[in-house]
């Protein structure tokens, strides 16, 4: 249906810089003919209503409970009520526009708008959207403060949109609602499939580095509760055991330590993998004025010791240093293999995250991470295994990175999508005219469960690794 989109018979130059052409039987008209801004009283029952940058306007319990700053008093706080057009001053730049769907308050950096007759709220919202994703909006900008506006009321007053016929703003918005929901249950789908694909992975490599390659072969107690089993042959041994040398670093204090030709390595740059480039650099003058800050040859393991990134790892490519935050495990014995010894840490993260300690910002030390108690196979053994794992790992990743150029691509789709349709730019009338009745909740959720033909193939090369692994 979506293909079979036409533009309309005959176009108008609008006047309006961001819309260019539009239909010649839409109208132009100012916004504060359309809209009037509302300043209800707030009632004891009424939660706190948010205007989102998705353009989702909802209670704020319906999204998440937790991250809100919370007003200690709500002062100057304003009535919403379902339908209305609420339009955030502060955020409208980067798509904070939308239509309530619940009843509630909101802070007064909201425009709270009541369209008048003859005019659907919801086809503006998806418009005034457009406004700001044209960077319109950020072009109407006063202050001084970097992507940031004030787009109160009387700014959007006064902007000149278009006026279709109220048949028609009905007929796009339902056009444009029932191809977002199509978008959002493939995208949903293809996330599901990245999930299944991720957990696979996993499931591969914890089985290889604590099962090894041979399903045939004596296994013995390790003695390590996260552990299990592992192989008759193999040791396990602490961390520390494997490498010559084990440090950590700091934060040199000074505007003049950064912006040198040394890597400097936070956990935020820390993936799981080769680490080959790093956020943040540091000079000559802090490797040798700051004692806590030392240089570690490539080839080293950093394993994140603070917040969310606990267990997070990386090995060097290049001599860097660190922040307080990376363990840093050097110079691998001779019987040891850091790429092996990487997933079995990576493997070990929940182990890690359970000694962590604190309150909000939860951390471990590096005892912690040096005393991890790991499985050692034979050097040659470790090759092998990680030779598998490069392999088996390789279709995977390929078949993640894949699904994550196709939701990229669809997004962007829709974004073009919805730009063409709410500016005249696609006639969807016919279109919307022949829209199936949309499923139920439950058959929406049988959909987003079945994958399409192409997931299936890679589902099946997921099957046909995983045998091969097991045998």
């Amino acid at each position: 249906m979506m293909n079979e989109l036409k533009p309309y018979p005959a176009y108008k130059d609008s006047g309006v810089p961001w819309l260019g052409e539009m239909p010649e039987h839409w109208n132009i008209e100012r916004a504060k003919r359309l809209f009037r801004k509302m300043d209800r009283a707030i009632q004891d029952s009424d939660d706190v209503v948010t205007c989102f940058r998705d353009g989702i306007v909802t209670l704020r319990k319906n999204r998440r409970v937790r991250g809100f700053t919370e007003s200690i008093k709500e002062i100057g706080y304003q009535g919403i009520r379902r339908g209305d057009l609420v339009i955030h001053a502060m955020d409208a730049f980067a798509g904070a526009i939308g239509v309530s769907d619940s009843d509630g308050k909101g802070t007064p950096v909201y425009s709270v708008c009541e369209p008048a007759p003859g005019v659907d709220s919801h086809f503006y919202a998806y418009m005034i959207r457009e406004m700001a994703r044209s960077q319109w909006i950020q072009a109407l900008a006063k202050g001084i403060r970097e992507r940031s506006t004030d787009f109160r009321f009387t700014d959007f007053g006064i902007q000149q949109v278009p006026l279709p016929p109220l048949p028609e703003q009905a007929a796009i918005v339902s056009f444009i609602d029932h191809a977002d929901r199509r978008i959002s249950r493939f995208i949903r789908t293809k996330l599901k499939l990245i999930k299944l694909l991720e957990e696979q992975k996993q499931a591969i490599i914890h089985r290889a580095v604590t099962r090894g390659l041979d399903p045939n072969v004596r296994l013995k107690p390790s003695g390590v509760e996260w552990l299990g089993d592992v192989p008759e042959h193999w040791e396990v041994r602490k961390l520390r055991s494997l490498f010559k040398l084990h440090g950590s670093g700091t934060t040199p204090l000074g505007d003049d330590y950064y912006g040198g030709d040394v890597s400097w390595v936070m956990t935020g740059d820390l993936q799981d993998r080769v680490l080959s480039r790093t956020k943040r650099t540091v000079t000559d003058k802090a490797l040798n004025e700051v004692s806590a800050l030392r240089l570690y040859p490539a080839g080293s393991l950093l394993v994140a010791m603070y917040g969310a990134t606990i267990g997070k790892t990386g090995i060097l490519s290049m001599d860097a240093c660190t922040n307080q935050a990376c363990c840093v495990l050097a110079e691998p014995r001779e019987d040891g293999n850091v790429v092996y010894f990487q997933a079995v840490v990576n493997i070990a993260r929940p182990e890690l995250v359970r000694q962590s300690y604190g309150g909000g910002q939860p951390n471990i030390n590096a005892d912690v991470v040096r005393s991890l108690r790991i499985p050692v196979p034979p050097k040659a053994e470790q090759h092998i295994i990680v030779e598998q794992l490069k392999v088996k790992g390789t279709f995977l990743d390929e078949a993640v990175a894949q699904t994550q150029r196709e939701i990229s691509l669809i997004r962007e789709y829709r974004t073009r999508l919805i730009a063409d349709v709410v500016t005249g730019k696609l006639d969807v009338r016919e279109a919307a005219d022949r829209l199936p009745v949309e499923s139920d909740e439950s058959e929406l959720v049988d959909e987003v469960e079945t994958l399409t033909e192409g997931d299936e193939e890679v589902v099946d090369g997921l099957e046909a690794i995983t045998e091969e692994v097991e045998v």
